[in-house]
């Protein structure tokens, strides 16, 4: 009880709230600073000067003597894009920093735990029986995660708590019926259907735009519940017990941020698809460079998230232009050699 009480503190007195906002604005000038580049990169090179007049056109209604190729190449393709991917991994980096500090085990993510599966079949089922309901996919992506999260936990269920190792071993095996449920749901749809839903289940920052005014309101609401009980996180880290004798609500954390993570994930696959180790890369990244405090790790995770998926989605679509990758292919070139060492030094 005494070294977990001295771990705490010892969290406390590293992570300051000047380092914070120190760490984070130099973050987020980086993410700025790629970003512009994303957007001047593609096989129509633009220059800089040329962006900024078209963003700011597009802003100010004012019109300008610029091709209108190239503006609609900006505002209508690259730049929603951009937004996209940022969105994105800010939503499955954060939503993986939540689940393992839950679970107390850097292997849980979206992904692994089969959240991200569970709201593509949703958002798949939506997409086939309820399209013309603009909404539809959102809200279907959300009931889907929040039930294969909640299915995972009954699962990984002893007689009194939850081991993170059954919880794991629960989300892999969840995961692995859901992905047959995905399959069977692609033999409902056909022609040019199909083929969407094939590239947005491997990942696809290329449409969905439309949403995503609406998904980005529920993914910063879903990131700002999870950064306010970033302390409680901290103490139920050290353990459940510890963490009730020290005065946190152990069950409505566990529900808020479960939630939380729920609803962020869902929205991030309800307009990306299923993009995967994002959220088990970054987070743990996070904690390897900045510690474990996750009053830093969770607003850290979002942009190093961000970052991440914007630099994947540029060489997913420059590394064989004219064609393009599928995101999801980049990042797993990366997250599968993590998981593997992970799970090496776990075991």
């Amino acid at each position: 009880m005494t070294a977990r009480t001295d771990k705490i503190k010892t969290l406390r007195e590293r992570v300051t709230s000047k380092r914070v906002v120190t760490t984070l604005i130099i973050m987020f000038a980086l993410l700025i600073l790629i970003a512009i580049i994303s957007v001047a990169t593609g096989s129509e090179r633009i220059g800089f000067q040329t962006i900024v007049k078209i963003i700011a056109a597009k802003i100010t209604g004012q019109p300008i003597d610029i091709a209108p190729e190239q503006q609609v190449i900006i505002t209508d393709i690259r730049l929603p894009r951009v937004l996209m991917a940022i969105v994105v991994g800010a939503a499955l980096s954060v939503a993986g920093a939540a689940y393992q500090a839950l679970l107390r085990n850097p292997l849980a993510d979206p992904y692994v735990l089969g959240v991200s599966t569970g709201a593509a079949v949703g958002a798949i089922a939506a997409t086939i029986f309820a399209e013309s309901i603009s909404i539809g996919r959102p809200l279907a992506a959300f009931l889907g995660a929040v039930l294969t999260i909640a299915t995972v936990i009954l699962l990984g269920q002893s007689r009194r708590h939850a081991p993170t190792e059954r919880l794991i071993l629960a989300g892999i095996i969840t995961n692995t019926f859901l992905s047959s449920v995905v399959i069977f749901l692609m033999t409902s749809a056909s022609g040019l259907r199909l083929q969407s839903v094939f590239s947005w289940l491997i990942g696809d920052l290329g449409s969905n735009a439309r949403l995503l005014p609406v998904v980005s309101v529920f993914i910063v609401l879903g990131i700002v519940i999870i950064y306010f009980n970033s302390r409680s996180l901290n103490l139920m880290m050290t353990g459940e017990e510890e963490a009730l004798a020290l005065g946190v609500e152990v069950r409505r954390v566990k529900a808020m941020v479960y939630i939380a993570s729920s609803l962020i994930t869902g929205a991030a696959v309800s307009v990306s698809g299923v993009i995967g180790f994002v959220g088990l890369v970054i987070p743990h990244a996070v904690r390897l460079s900045a510690g474990s405090d996750n009053r830093m790790v969770v607003p850290a995770s979002a942009l190093a998230g961000a970052i991440f998926l914007l630099i994947a989605d540029t060489i997913a679509r420059t590394v064989i232009a004219p064609r393009e990758l599928h995101v999801g292919v980049v990042t797993a070139f990366v997250g599968a050699p993590v998981f593997v060492y992970l799970l090496r030094r776990a075991s």
